[in-house]
Formats: C-alpha cells, structure tokens, sequence
C-alpha cells in the first residue's frame, strides 16, 4: 500500500492507495499554518488514520509547494513559509519510523498523470498548474525529475517569451511576487487571467466569473481569454523548445476551461521552431486529486 500525502497552504490531505491505483482511504485535515511541530504531527496523524483504517503498513510520500535543498537538505521555495528551512523528510521519517519521499507539489502532478492519467503510457510528461499561481513538473518514465538544484519544471518564474508591447507594460506594472518582473505566473495564472481583465474594463472578478461572461458573449472578457490563449501558447512553445515532452497536461483552475484544449494546441506552431507541432494538450484525469495520488507515486510502482 502507498500512503500519499499533500501538504497545502490551508489543508492536508492524505490518500491510501492500493498498488493498482485503487482509493482505499482518504481524509484531510486544516494545516496548522505557521507552526511546523503540529504541521508534522498533524501529517504523522494522518498516517496513523490511513494505516488504522486499512489494515495495513504503507509507504509514504509528499507532495509540498516547495523542494528539498539538494545542497542542504532543507525545504525552500515554499510558500507556506513555516517549512522554509526545515529538514521535513527526516523530522518526519524519524515521527514516523520510515524513510518519506518528499517532491515538489507540481512534480507530484506530473507523476500522478504520468502513472494513469492523461499522460499514461508517455516517456516525458509536462504538467503544468495554472490556479492562483502558476508552476510546473517534469516526470520522466514516471519518476520525478527535480533536477541538480532540485527546482525541476519552475516553468513560471522564467519570462514569458516574445512580448508584445502590451506585455511589456504589463511587466513593468505588475511584479511577481518572486522580485522580478515579466515571470509567465503573473499573466497565466487565474490570478493573472483576472488582473489583465480588470486591466482591460476596470471591473474585478474572479476567473469562473469572467468565463460566463465570455460564454455570454461579452467582448471585453472574449478579449481577456484570448490573450490568456496567445499568453499559454507561447510559454508552452518555450518549453517545447527546450524539452519537446511527448505530453503537456494541464491542472489547476484555468485547466477547466475546455476552449484551451482546442485552441492551444493550433497556435502552438506559430512560436514552436520550425513551425511543426503535434504535441497533445490534455487535462489532468485525476483533477484535485492528482497532487495526493502522485505523493503516493513517489515510490515505484513494483514494491521491494
């Protein structure tokens, strides 16, 4: 059995899973946010639940927003900053009493498709989150590529590729949190989609809500969604580029809106060298559920 475990900003999730995939358990619990001994007792508590209500012993793996420090094998990048600096595979292997697997949130996503999702069957799968931010993982024959400094697929702190001069002022307006200026989170994510329509009619809203305004017909929240599509397009060109993945699999909030899926991939070949792009953009099977069940895929699928 694997237990799989996603450690989020608000709540933590745990899933039981049986060594075909199936869901044997699940429950989630609110993150003690900013206190890191109950954030590990409130995981360790979990495990306990997931192992008392199936009988059995598993191996344990989790997902963070955030990597281990290859070099000193502490957390960072995470934005549940509490973590930052902390040696959380060990404290919790030792609160536990096995050895925990530890990736990067998006990572697991990419593992998860990679396993028995959309992105099954494929050597080299992209997966992305577009929701309130913006990030990404790489698998390769199913394993997690994290990578020499272990920030694998941060696909969302590199600039988004070939501005236009409009995007240009949006760079210079809008920060990323990150520090720097022109990262592809602040025009991909839901969060971006939103404050460029507020940009365009000076109206707030939130992402579902500019969606049925475009389906409504609305020409402002139209134009909004088709910058959004150029804006996807040309950072998935840019990756394609580089790493050419047999598979891009969207997650997150704006991976529900289903135009994407048609209208992406053609404008693909407009950014991608020499023109010719047949590379599949597909939405995440398992949805929400893809960062817990790829934890649990962090060990092999043949357990020894």
């Amino acid at each position: 059995m694997r237990i799989g475990i996603d450690l989020g900003g608000t709540k933590i999730e745990v899933i039981a899973l049986a060594n075909d995939g199936r869901e044997h358990f699940r429950k989630r619990v609110d993150t003690p946010r900013h206190d890191y001994p109950k954030t590990l007792e409130a995981i360790a508590g979990l495990v306990a639940d997931a192992e008392q209500a199936t009988g059995e012993r598993g191996s344990v793996g989790i997902g963070i927003p955030g990597t281990i420090s290859p070099y000193t094998g502490k957390v960072k990048n995470a934005n549940s900053v509490w973590l930052n600096g902390q040696t959380l595979d060990k404290d919790l292997a030792s609160l536990i009493n096995r050895q925990v697997r530890v990736a990067n949130d998006a990572n697991c996503l990419a593992v998860s498709e990679a396993t028995d999702g959309a992105g099954a069957g494929k050597k080299t799968v992209f997966a992305v989150i577009i929701g309130t931010g913006c990030g990404a993982g790489i698998a390769i024959n199913g394993e997690v590529h994290a990578g020499g400094n272990g920030i694998g697929g941060e696909w969302g702190h590199n600039p988004l590729p070939w501005l236009d001069d409009d995007e240009v002022r949006f760079q210079r307006d809008v920060p990323c949190y990150c520090g720097k200026k022109g990262c592809i989170e602040t025009f991909i994510s839901g969060t971006g989609f939103a404050h460029d329509y507020f940009r365009l009619s000076g109206i707030q809203h939130k992402g579902v809500e500019i969606m049925q305004l475009a389906e409504q017909g609305d020409p402002v929240a139209e134009l909004a969604l088709s910058r959004y599509e150029i804006r996807l397009a040309k950072s998935l060109a840019h990756v394609i580029n580089i790493l050419d993945p047999d598979v891009v699999v969207l997650g997150g909030g704006m991976s529900n809106v289903e135009r994407l899926y048609s209208t992406v991939p053609l404008m693909l070949k407009q950014w991608v060298f020499g023109g010719e792009c047949e590379t599949p953009v597909r939405k995440a099977i398992h949805g929400d559920s893809s960062g817990v069940r790829g934890a649990a895929w962090l060990w092999p699928q043949v357990l020894v």
